[in-house]
């Protein structure tokens, strides 16, 4: 069983970052792919990066050189560091495993870039 908390979100003007934490319990967090996911009011939610347990990465053309995901498995946390960012990254980020688990969806955690 996998436990995943996001933090990390608020509001932005365009332009700016933000870095996403997420804190994962179980002790075998460090064989699992993980990745970061967002939903945007009125749209499904989409995959948005991925990071192998050896640290190979993985975008989605609409952040790609932008966003940045990265691990550190001794603290069992997964980040997503986002630069530049845009109105259109506003959305509720959530982190789970890749491919996604529905059982291990948390609260996600809000991003809002407006000026």
């Amino acid at each position: 069983q996998v436990q995943l908390v996001e933090s990390g979100g608020g509001l932005v003007q365009p332009g700016g970052s933000l870095r996403l934490s997420c804190a994962a319990s179980g002790r075998i967090f460090s064989l699992y792919v993980m990745g970061w996911y967002r939903q945007a009011p009125g749209n499904q939610r989409e995959w948005v990066a991925s990071v192998t347990s050896g640290g190979t990465t993985t975008y989605a053309d609409s952040v790609k050189d932008r966003f940045t995901i990265s691990r550190v498995n001794a603290k069992n946390t997964v980040y997503l560091q986002m630069n530049t960012l845009k109105p259109e990254d506003t959305a509720v980020y959530y982190c789970n495993v890749y491919p996604a688990n529905p059982r291990y969806w948390g609260q996600g955690t809000q991003v809002t870039v407006s000026s």
